[in-house]
C-alpha cells in the first residue's frame, strides 16, 4: 500500500486468514465428525472428537484467539484508511459476526459429538 490505495480486503484479512489456517488445522487433526466414528460409540463416557484429547482445550482457544484478531485488527488505523465510518463499522460487524458463528458451529459440532 506505498501508493495510498485502499485494499478491498481491508479489515478482513484476519476473517479470510484464520479462517483458512481454522480449516488446514481441522483437515490435519482429522476429528470425528460422526457419532458412530467415535471411540466411546455404543458405551457410556466422554470420549474425545480429537485423537489427542488436550484439543478438546486447544482448539475453543484457537477460535477465541481468532476472535480477538478480527477484533484487533478493526482497531489498526490502515483499516480505516480512507473509508467512512459507516464503511468500517460494517466491515468490523460482518467479519466478527461470520467468524462468531463458524465458531460456534465448529465448537458445538465438536464439542457434542462424542459426548
Amino acid at each position: 500500500m506505498i501508493d495510498g490505495r485502499r485494499s478491498r480486503l481491508s479489515g478482513l484479512w484476519a476473517c479470510l486468514i484464520g479462517g483458512t489456517a481454522i480449516v488446514l488445522l481441522l483437515v490435519f487433526l482429522d476429528p470425528v465428525m460422526r457419532v458412530e466414528d467415535c471411540p466411546n460409540y455404543g458405551a457410556n463416557g466422554n470420549a474425545s472428537a480429537f485423537s489427542d484429547a488436550d484439543w478438546d482445550l486447544w482448539f475453543p482457544l484457537v477460535l477465541l484467539s481468532w476472535l480477538t484478531l478480527i477484533v484487533l485488527e478493526q482497531a489498526l488505523p490502515v483499516t480505516r484508511r480512507h473509508r467512512g465510518g459507516v464503511e468500517v463499522a460494517a466491515r468490523g460487524v460482518c467479519a466478527f459476526a461470520l467468524a462468531l458463528v463458524s465458531s460456534c458451529c465448529l465448537f458445538l459440532d465438536l464439542s457434542v459429538v462424542c459426548h
